[in-house]
């Protein structure tokens, strides 16, 4: 009591305790980190552990914990969890456990001495990306698709799909060949929940190309024609990409569309998220300035951008060299 870290006894469990923290932290993180921390928490963590009186977890308790998950999985489920969830399991307990320390529910937190499997082979999904040829071929194919502006925008942008998504028309300006990333939609199962962008730098003025605009433009009047058949029936949110009836579209559509054109179209495999992949990496090889490309895409710092977009930027560099060399020695 003297040092201030006596905690009053309390019964309160760890499936109490963790479903009341869930309630207060849904203000305070993005909607797709509230879902995934919820669904980790009743499928794994109050199974297990639910029962337990919050200040008679230890160490040990958490690590034996673990070693279930990645032997076992999910409780009534047959196999383990990767090393990668087990962490994450383990990230979430230990936000959790911290707030209950600054509640003065727990002295400690007991997930700082717990033994997470380490990050071995944790790797973020290979990036893959197209030709500048591929591209044409895919937009070509899809030129007819009522999704084609979507696609569009994505290769000629780089924008996120959630971006694209939640893209609405009072933040387009196609006289000015601008618009401005303000809101994102997400998915949350079968479900789209309007969010904010992924960074500070998320929020951004991106530049349209003339060709992009007009391909625009011809969407909005197919979508004043909609509107019209629609009548009263029509749910006018503003959005450049809905449906027929203008209800958001989940973005998880325009991935599973984009997948199935591209398997039409007999061309590489690759996700809807590497559009974005492949732009930047165009981009850098067409010897437009990373920081241009950056704030394109939003990414926090040039820093990441080079990083994650090495492979594109070496070949950049031995231009670079090549031209220096020219000037200098006039070879």
């Amino acid at each position: 009591m003297q040092r201030g870290a006596y905690v009053e006894p309390s019964k309160q469990t760890v499936g109490d305790f963790l479903k009341a923290w869930l309630d207060g932290c849904r203000v305070r993180v993005r909607p797709s980190t509230w879902a995934s921390y919820r669904l980790n928490v009743q499928a794994h963590i109050i199974p297990a552990l639910g029962t337990i009186p919050l200040q008679s977890v230890t160490a040990a308790g958490l690590n034996a914990f673990y070693a279930d998950l990645l032997q076992a999985g999910r409780v009534g489920r047959e196999g383990g969890l990767s090393p990668r969830t087990v962490r994450y399991v383990h990230t979430i307990l230990r936000r959790a456990l911290a707030d209950a320390v600054r509640q003065n529910r727990l002295s400690r937190n007991v997930a700082d001495l717990a033994d997470p499997p380490p990050q071995r082979g944790a790797q973020a999904p290979e990036m893959k990306t197209w030709t500048a040829g591929e591209l044409r071929a895919f937009l070509d194919y899809a030129a007819d698709d009522r999704l084609y502006p979507a696609f569009l925008l994505a290769a000629t942008t780089g924008m996120r799909r959630g971006e694209i998504a939640g893209l609405r028309w009072r933040d387009v300006d196609l006289e000015a060949g601008r618009l401005a990333v303000t809101q994102t939609l997400i998915s949350l199962g079968n479900k789209a929940a309007v969010s904010t962008p992924k960074t500070a730098k998320g929020r951004r003025q991106v530049a349209l190309d003339g060709s992009t605009a007009a391909v625009l433009r011809a969407h909005r009047r197919r979508q004043v024609e909609e509107r019209l058949a629609w009548g009263p029936a029509y749910q006018d949110g503003d959005l450049v990409f809905c449906r027929e009836d203008g209800t958001p579209i989940n973005p998880a559509l325009l991935s599973e569309r984009f997948e199935r054109l591209a398997r039409e179209a007999d061309l590489p495999r690759i996700r809807f998220h590497d559009l974005r992949h492949t732009h930047a990496t165009l981009s850098l090889q067409a010897g437009v300035h990373p920081k241009v490309v950056s704030e394109r895409l939003g990414h926090a710092s040039v820093a990441i951008t080079l990083d994650v977009y090495s492979h594109a930027v070496a070949g950049v560099q031995e231009e670079a060299a090549e031209k220096v060399a020219a000037l200098v020695l006039g070879s």
